[in-house]
């Protein structure tokens, strides 16, 4: 039963790295989708300043007010998004440390006797 416990933990483990690396890689979309919207937005509020001051005005408190809140929020959600992806780099990192040190000072198995039957047969007598 060893072998299937072995195995069953082996299986676990994968299923983890692969669960991790799908949460990384959404992640990872999801920042860019957040840049996305920021720059976006940034477009948006620089077009309307651009458009403000070809009139010779200045861009009125409101549209101002959406536009660059719209910017900050996008802005924040991309920041957060990209902290989380720092962390899973980070426990990637202190996972793949933790494996080489326990890699490093595992004990070998002992070798094992070998079994009578794999004895090879003696000359036959001549």
């Amino acid at each position: 039963m060893p072998l299937w416990d072995k195995v069953k933990q082996e299986l676990d483990r994968a299923g983890q790295a692969a669960q991790g690396a799908l949460d990384e890689g959404k992640t990872r979309l999801d920042a860019l989708r957040a840049r996305q919207l920021a720059n976006k937005a940034a477009q948006a509020l620089g077009y309307a300043v651009y458009r403000a001051r070809q009139k010779g005005a200045d861009v009125d408190a409101d549209t101002y007010a959406r536009l660059s809140s719209t910017l900050a929020g996008h802005e924040a959600e991309a920041a957060g998004l990209e902290q989380r992806l720092d962390s899973f780099v980070e426990g990637r990192r202190a996972k793949s440390a933790d494996r080489d040190v326990a890699d490093f000072t595992a004990t070998p198995e002992a070798p094992q006797p070998p079994h009578p039957s794999d004895a090879p047969e003696p000359p036959p007598a001549a």
